[in-house]
């Protein structure tokens, strides 16, 4: 068998001085939406319990995530965390640097968070006012506005193609700390309560650990308060729905999930 011998590639040729190469990270062009969604992790102190989703939301200055009320707590399933963490980052070039923020759910026993009911009951969608001045010094934080709420409601073609950002089952890139989109189609009139509920219908796949997903839909004429993150926010994922009578052999699942309109954010957020 012959074999051949390679010759090492020659350097090129210099003056004598010596080329020294930039290891600096290139800039990342990332879509904003990704860095408005932080992932939530739930605790008991140390101990970790769900992995969920957020967004936040800035109004007055003072800035909020928003998630399921039933992240934070599910009397059904005796789920009582005491503080949840969710990640930040902290090189808006490197996205590959990232940390952890605690927010403790508790001031001396009473809930920090806030939530709401309507006509129709409680609404599964919850806000926590977030200490921005103990966040790092660094952090990288794009945050929705009431500017992004979707409140003409016959401006929403039955057809509108929508996104749902989050964590499905905690699955997300674990290099950049970035969630993952999923594609939805809105699958009940948009303005129109479910059954009278605070929520419309969206056709999507989704899993365990998108509880508290931002759903939104693209900006096509952003104004100057929402050109840094161009996208409507038009709801918050909150489970999937299902006919309690389907026949867990025959049929399959229906594939719908319920969105909570995203207007409950003003009130859950007025001084």
């Amino acid at each position: 068998m012959n074999s051949t011998v390679k010759t090492p590639a020659q350097p090129p040729a210099t003056d004598g001085k010596t080329e020294v190469k930039s290891t600096a990270p290139r800039p990342v062009a990332v879509d904003p939406l990704f860095l408005a969604a932080p992932q939530v992790s739930t605790f008991v102190a140390t101990q970790p319990l769900t992995n969920a989703s957020g967004f936040f939301f800035e109004r007055d200055e003072r800035l909020y995530l928003v998630t399921s009320r039933h992240v934070l707590i599910d009397e059904a399933t005796d789920h009582r965390p005491d503080r949840i963490e969710i990640g930040l980052h902290v090189d808006a070039t490197n996205l590959t640097l990232a940390t952890g923020f605690s927010v403790p759910l508790y001031d001396d026993g009473v809930a920090v968070w806030h939530q709401g009911k309507d006509s129709g009951g409680e609404i599964d969608v919850a806000v926590i006012e977030l200490d921005r001045e103990a966040f790092p010094d660094d952090a990288v934080v794009r945050a929705f506005t009431p500017a992004h709420l979707q409140t003409a409601f016959n401006a929403v073609p039955a057809d509108s193609a929508l996104m749902v950002v989050g964590f499905p089952l905690g699955f997300h890139d674990v290099v950049h700390h970035l969630p993952v989109l999923r594609h939805a189609a809105i699958a009940s009139p948009f303005g129109i309560r479910f059954q009278s509920q605070g929520f419309f219908l969206t056709d999507a796949r989704t899993h365990r650990g998108t509880s508290g997903a931002a759903v939104v839909m693209r900006d096509t004429q952003p104004t100057p308060e929402t050109t840094a993150l161009p996208w409507k926010l038009m709801g918050v994922h909150s489970s999937r729905m299902d006919m309690g009578n389907r026949d867990l052999v025959q049929d399959e699942s229906l594939g719908l999930n319920c969105a909570w309109y995203a207007d409950i954010l003003l009130t859950l957020t007025e001084d």
